[in-house]
């Protein structure tokens, strides 16, 4: 193989990959519409009293996780914020059952759940504040301003 075929291919592969990883990162924190299923406690393994009266923003994480940890602080501000919501994390590491029955592929994996406990959206990968907020704003009836 000569040098500029060599180089060629190179570049191809280095485009590739940059593209892909472009595509991964704008997926990240993207919030799309949720299933609609309701959502009880009691089949997250928490208490009843856990969800909010209004709102639960249900984060699935894991033990290995490295954004879980910066995602559930981001989660818990915005719920401490916002009358009527709560945060709930929910590990795992052990519970294959419930990453099947919610079709988690990547943690952080977050529901926004109303008050009825419907899953009204779900975001993959580490949540952005604004786009949090923004949805939670929807399930609350409250307008939501985009200050940037």
């Amino acid at each position: 193989m000569d040098l500029v075929a060599a180089l060629a291919i190179g570049a191809a592969l280095v485009a590739a990959a940059t593209a892909v990883g472009l595509v991964w990162r704008a997926r990240q924190g993207r919030a799309v519409g949720g299933s609609g299923e309701r959502v009880r406690p009691a089949s997250l393994g928490v208490e009843a009293g856990r969800f909010g009266e209004r709102a639960t923003l249900v984060q699935f994480s894991t033990e290995f996780c490295s954004r879980c940890p910066a995602a559930a602080r981001l989660l818990g501000g915005i719920a401490d914020e916002t009358p009527g919501a709560r945060h709930v994390e929910v590990d795992l590491t052990h519970r294959a059952d419930l990453a099947r029955r919610f079709d988690v592929t990547q943690t952080p994996t977050t529901l926004v759940v109303d008050a009825d406990g419907i899953v009204r959206t779900r975001i993959g990968g580490a949540p952005r504040a604004d786009v949090v907020r923004a949805r939670l704003d929807e399930v609350l009836g409250r307008q939501h301003v985009d200050i940037r």
